[in-house]
């Protein structure tokens, strides 16, 4: 009853916390806006007569700047570490994330040719190229695995890598190329929630949660999976099917956040890691709780954007980065000290 209660008691805390901070980051930005500003706004929203009167500039800056990125933040924060723990989950390797594995920045490659051909007019003209070129990438790593043998392990990251590398010339080329295309080019190669909108978090969502339902379906597999692919089968489990089904989920989720929100890394990378120190590696549990934890880890990301360096604005990528890169190596040395200890 006691494991229950916390089963219970933990995402109810994570779940006020989460929105605590939403409403918190409401207030914050380039200009503070009132407490009484916000629940009149509110209010006027619910059709609830109030005495408190909100000029229409407070009314905008809340409902088509502020709340669309929040809202956004959380969602993406989500779909981020979420598909992380996937990555990591099939390749075993606690380095793994659509981020490290090129899978973001071949939706990013997709989202530059997109602006370049003038297709990011209309709501849907970035995210379709975006979508196919996250999985043309997702396609050629796992042929490279096929073709090495290995499927899982070293040769997989490092081809990851290496595109990662590819991409981000061909994508400077590109810039290099369009000049009159540079500006939004590096909004998708650093990322942003700036320009996000109420129709994009309306696509998003919707996609969120049919991937989020696939791979809480398919998490007992990847559980089982871990204890090795001959021993999976052995079971019972569909152990090729799984791989595929769930990372090609996970890079329709992740090709559909890039094209909105340009390329965030080390989401994946961290909040797994983390998830999994703090409640061990049951897929379950982490998909579960890397909802919570991605969706606040980039809500005080994009807070911390749009507010240090105001009245500018930093890059959500560049906050991330400045947490991840470093727990990446940290990672990197744990895992060559694990290796040396067991040699």
């Amino acid at each position: 009853m006691k494991l229950q209660g916390k089963h219970i008691l933990y995402p109810i805390l994570f779940g006020i916390v989460l929105l605590a901070s939403a409403v918190g980051a409401v207030f914050i930005g380039a200009i503070d806006i009132p407490a009484n500003m916000v629940w009149g706004s509110f209010l006027h929203r619910l059709h609830i007569s109030s005495d408190i009167s909100v000029p229409a500039f407070y009314d905008t800056a809340i409902w088509q700047l502020r709340l669309p990125r929040i809202v956004m933040s959380l969602v993406a924060g989500a779909s981020l570490a979420v598909c992380g723990c996937v990555f990591q989950s099939i390749f075993r390797n606690p380095i793994c994330d659509p981020y490290v594995l090129g899978i973001s920045s071949g939706a990013s490659l997709g989202a530059a040719i997109a602006i370049i051909l003038g297709w990011d007019v209309a709501l849907l003209g970035i995210t379709l190229p975006a979508l196919f070129t996250a999985l043309l990438t997702l396609v050629f790593i796992m042929a490279v695995g096929r073709i090495s043998g290995q499927k899982s392990t070293q040769t997989l990251l490092l081809t990851g890598i290496a595109l990662n590398f590819l991409i981000s010339s061909v994508i400077t080329l590109l810039v290099v190329i369009n000049q009159q295309s540079m500006q939004k080019i590096y909004f998708w190669t650093m990322g942003s929630l700036a320009t996000v909108s109420w129709g994009e978090i309306a696509w998003l969502i919707p996609v969120m949660i049919a991937v989020f339902v696939v791979l809480f379906y398919y998490a007992k597999d990847l559980n089982i999976m871990q204890m090795g692919v001959e021993s999976a089968q052995s079971i019972g489990v569909d152990t090729q099917k799984t791989t595929y089904v769930v990372l090609i989920a996970s890079s329709i989720l992740i090709g559909v956040v890039v094209s909105f929100c340009g390329v965030i890394g080390f989401i994946g990378l961290i909040i797994p890691n983390i998830i999994r120190l703090m409640f061990g590696s049951d897929n379950r549990k982490l998909f579960a709780y890397s909802i919570f934890f991605g969706a606040f880890f980039l809500l005080v990301a994009d807070t911390l954007a749009r507010t240090i360096a105001a009245p500018s604005e930093l890059p959500v990528g560049s906050i991330t980065a400045l947490a991840g890169a470093p727990y990446f190596i940290y990672l990197l040395l744990r895992r060559k000290n694990a290796a040396r200890i067991r040699n």
